[in-house]
């Protein structure tokens, strides 16, 4: 987070000094992206630590449901301060938000270290990649939420091109931006119900039956019944990414030895978003020829997420 906090900063420091040419924001933006994920693989990789394991489940539903409102106020905020105040201010806050997580994590009570020290940081890195791909559990988590995250790389090309098709352009982006919102309320309402549903131990089944839900949500709900379709199917698939995202960080935090998670953590991670860019890619491509056929790909891609979390070994099987 400090580092995250520090690269932002910087971002809004060239910015004032109008140094901010490509090359010197392309650096900066990619040493954030290597700073993000281990914020994120950081804290989650505390609370099975900080949380008796009865309660694991309702400590990620509050985790995801935290977030799901986050991805909601933090672009409306980003974009009253950036009108306001301008884009450096912006990241400046941005910034500062960083680094004041850093100092809340900072008042968490200082856990050992369980991995071992005497190896470095690559040999660590690459270890943690072969216990992801050899680990049946994480190797099919990392299949199947890939596949469910090209589902939302779809999306996120065709919702807005399905708006622009119904409405004018003076009101489309602002349409679009109601029901990416909603949606993330939505998301946080299912994260908040996995929660009080008891997810442990049903991992797997939660998940395949959100996806098959959100399969059917993309195609035929959203495709085939106008706006009214479109906006029920987001608002489904909204309240199905709660229960599968914490169905996901809970079942990958049980089947993790404890002294693996932290490398386990930060690289399924990365694996599973690597599924968002490629669905956007080829949303891309078979949005020219056919509007449904995009949402057609979506669900398809959703129904193969539901196989492969299906096809992950039930607890009698798998192996800690």
């Amino acid at each position: 987070m400090i580092a995250s906090a520090t690269f932002i900063g910087a971002i809004s420091i060239v910015g004032w000094l109008d140094w901010a040419t490509p090359p010197v924001l392309l650096f900066l933006v990619i040493l954030f992206s290597l700073a993000g994920p281990l914020g994120a693989a950081g804290t989650r990789t505390l609370l099975p630590r900080l949380v008796p394991s009865h309660a694991l489940d309702r400590a990620n539903a509050l985790d995801t449901a935290i977030y799901a409102v986050v991805d909601v106020v933090g672009p409306a905020m980003a974009g009253i301060i950036v009108a306001w105040l301008g884009p450096e201010s912006a990241m400046s806050v941005i910034s500062f938000s960083y680094a004041a997580a850093a100092i809340c994590l900072s008042f968490v009570p200082l856990l050992p270290g369980l991995a071992s020290r005497q190896i470095s940081f690559m040999q660590q890195t690459v270890e943690g990649i072969q216990i992801v791909a050899r680990q049946p559990t994480l190797r099919g988590l990392a299949i199947s939420y890939s596949m469910y995250q090209v589902t939302w790389g779809v999306l996120y090309v065709v919702v807005p091109v399905f708006v622009a098709s119904h409405y004018d352009a003076s009101v489309g982006s602002s349409v679009t931006g109601f029901l990416w919102a909603a949606m993330g309320i939505a998301g946080g309402i299912g994260a908040l119900l996995a929660g009080h549903l008891r997810t442990t131990g049903r991992e797997r089944h939660i998940m395949a039956i959100g996806m098959v839900i959100t399969a059917l949500a993309a195609w035929p709900v959203a495709a085939k019944f106008g706006f009214g379709g479109l906006a029920i199917g987001l608002m489904l698939a909204g309240v199905m990414s709660g229960p599968i995202d914490v169905a996901l960080l809970t079942l990958r935090q049980r089947r993790t030895d404890p002294q693996q998670l932290g490398r386990v953590m930060s690289i399924s991670m990365s694996l599973n978003l690597a599924g968002f860019p490629l669905g956007s890619a080829l949303a891309g491509m078979v949005i020219t020829s056919s509007l449904s056929a995009t949402f057609v790909l979506a669900g398809i891609a959703s129904i193969v997420a539901a196989i492969a979390t299906i096809s992950i070994p039930s607890d009698i099987k798998s192996v800690a």
